[in-house]
């Protein structure tokens, strides 16, 4: 009876989530111990956060969950909260691990999907590496991996020992799981192993010394994003959206998640802001106009730039010559620039990272 009424006590804390989070307090961790005498049920929590009062909330949280569970009579819970290590300590100690010879890791991520950042982020690690920075580009979009069709890689990684050789495409150096797996193979895979699956791509890879690692996330706020903020001692976030209400509403989940988890917000990017007829030059505001200007001001946060709707854009990335390769001299090019001067301005402003878990 007491074990059926323990494994009714952890099936409930399973719907228990972190403040701000998809994911439950089991699956982090949180949960310390479960104790179940007769009717009554002791529940130990230790959470590491810089925030006392999240603590506090995810307490009271499992306290009247566990009070609605049939056959519990009492629940007492228990609760332990840590202070994370040091910020310049935590970040040394990760980047030791992972990546040691990269400089600054920005991460590019999206609060829903066909926004255009796997996109962004392709044509901002080629920017980077045109304006003299030495540039990796992880692939992180685990479930949808674009990279190898956006810079026309179709061969299979090299192994040299034990390390896993990235590609090197207009100087920047590229690595995907997309390298690997079949182009029509899916990817059906629970949390751990997506976690795993990047810190491989991450520790495994031979990526030199990096000025700047860009990262593409997979659009939303999962395992993949807290892997990577938990891991990898971010300079910064940089959030796309276009500049439509719903895509807005998404891209201030995506924000506030990397603010939950002390990473820095270097800015928002407004794609496909505006669309030029190239026969008459007339300018539509296809998905309206303003939106990520308006968010970023509202959101306390950087405006990074717009960048316009073009069909040279979408070629590009289909012929995998990102649009800054195949019109260098162009309107494009040009956006994508200042979209990396900016970049690398705001990022160095969140130097040295804030790496606590929450």
């Amino acid at each position: 009876m007491a074990n059926d009424l323990e494994a009714k006590v952890w099936d409930c804390l399973k719907t228990v989530t972190f403040p701000g989070m998809s994911r439950d307090i089991v699956s982090f961790g949180f949960v310390d111990r479960v104790a179940v005498e007769g009717s009554n049920v002791e529940v130990g929590l230790s959470i590491t956060t810089h925030n006392q009062q999240l603590g506090e909330d995810v307490r009271e949280q499992v306290e009247r969950a566990l009070v609605e569970i049939e056959g519990v009579a009492g629940a007492s819970v228990g609760l332990e909260v840590r202070t994370p290590p040091a910020a310049a300590q935590q970040a040394v100690s990760r980047d030791a691990e992972l990546i040691p010879e990269v400089k600054s890791v920005v991460a590019v991520a999206s609060g829903k999907g066909g926004v255009g950042k796997s996109t962004v982020a392709a044509n901002l690690a080629v920017s980077l590496a045109r304006l003299g920075y030495r540039v990796g580009l992880l692939d992180a979009d685990i479930y949808g991996p674009s990279l190898p069709m956006m810079f026309g890689i179709t061969e299979r990684p090299v192994v040299d020992g034990n390390r896993i050789q990235p590609f090197e495409r207009h100087g920047v150096v590229l690595m995907s799981l997309g390298f690997i797996l079949e182009t029509d193979t899916p990817v059906i895979w629970r949390g751990p192993m997506v976690m795993r699956a990047i810190e491989q791509m991450l520790a495994d890879v031979d990526w030199g010394p990096l000025d700047y690692m860009i990262v593409d996330l997979p659009p939303g706020t999962g395992d993949a994003q807290l892997t990577i903020s938990q891991k990898v001692p971010l300079s910064g976030a940089v959030i796309v959206t276009t500049p439509q209400d719903i895509a807005l509403i998404d891209a201030r989940k995506g924000l506030a998640m990397f603010r939950k988890v002390n990473v820095p917000v270097v800015g928002i990017i407004e794609n496909m802001s505006s669309f030029v007829c190239p026969h008459c030059g007339e300018q539509t505001d296809v998905f309206k106009r303003g939106g990520g200007e308006r968010t970023a001001e509202i959101l306390k946060c950087a405006f990074l730039g717009r960048i316009p709707l073009d069909p040279a854009i979408v070629e590009g990335g289909d012929a995998g010559q990102p649009v800054v390769v195949a019109h260098p001299d162009g309107p494009h090019a040009e956006s994508f620039a200042g979209l990396a001067r900016a970049v690398v301005e705001e990022a160095a402003k969140h130097q040295p990272p804030k790496l606590s878990i929450f």
